[in-house]
């Protein structure tokens, strides 16, 4: 069986993609600030569904996998709201920053829509030609 049919190497393969391209973006200085963290949003919705689609490869996970990570990523944004010291100290670092963020925007809400509207499209695009359960 050729490498690219398995569903996890595809995924695997989308995530080697996503990632590195989201983290060069969000850090990319030749366009505007704000736009750089806004359309990181959208990376940051794909990596997720890639990610979880990892681990549940089913017909209804294409499109359950980018409804649930849009609801946990709203609910994340809202916990940005809340600091006490145990997620200011997650906060300090790189990678919880990167994941739980620092400050609530209601900017980010639509790019979060259009990342789960987008990793809904990937991970069709993943399971194009197979047969799932």
């Amino acid at each position: 069986m050729p490498l690219f049919k398995s569903l996890h190497w595809r995924t695997i393969f989308s995530l080697a993609i996503i990632l590195p391209v989201g983290l060069l973006y969000s850090h990319y200085r030749y366009s505007v600030g704000w736009l750089n963290q806004e359309v990181g949003g959208i990376f940051y919705q794909i990596f997720w569904c890639l990610f979880a689609f990892l681990f549940t490869t089913t017909r209804a996970s294409v499109w359950q996998i980018p409804l649930w990570v849009l609801v946990i990523t709203s609910l994340v944004e809202f916990m940005q709201l809340w600091h006490p010291p145990f997620l200011v100290w997650v906060r300090s670092f790189w990678w919880g920053r990167m994941l739980i963020g620092t400050a609530f925007t209601w900017a980010d809400f639509p790019y979060y829509f259009i990342g789960s509207g987008l990793g809904w499209l990937w991970l069709r695009l993943i399971v194009q030609g197979t047969k799932l359960k």
